[in-house]
């Protein structure tokens, strides 16, 4: 069974920095692409920023020059590095993982908090 522990959400001052990890395991199939989605309270569901099997990444433009995603392919972890984090950057950061053979699966969500 796909399971997605993510961890290094919490609180954090404006102008700071927090590292997200999602680790896939329970399936040994293909992952295609990795990535990570928030969403504030009263508002949809949004990508922040993807990586796929080859490398390629897409991140939204909110977060160009702020946040960088990486992947370390043989713990199936992906990463997701937040500097210079403003408020409106608070939300629940869902991790998101698409397998060639079973499909979309999600993190439970964590919450990153930044303080004005």
């Amino acid at each position: 069974q796909v399971q997605l522990v993510e961890s290094g959400g919490g609180l954090v001052q404006a102008g700071g920095s927090l590292r997200l990890s999602c680790t896939a395991s329970g399936s040994a199939f293909r992952i295609e692409v990795m990535g990570w989605y928030r969403q504030a309270p009263g508002k949809q569901r949004e990508l922040v920023a993807t990586i796929t099997n080859s490398g390629s990444t897409n991140l939204a433009d909110s977060v160009k020059g702020r946040f960088t995603i990486s992947r370390d392919f043989a713990s199936r972890t992906v990463y997701l590095q937040m500097n210079s984090l403003q408020p409106e950057d608070t939300a629940v950061y869902y991790c998101h993982v698409m397998y060639r053979s079973l499909g979309d699966y999600w993190g439970r969500g964590a919450q990153v908090t930044v303080s004005s």
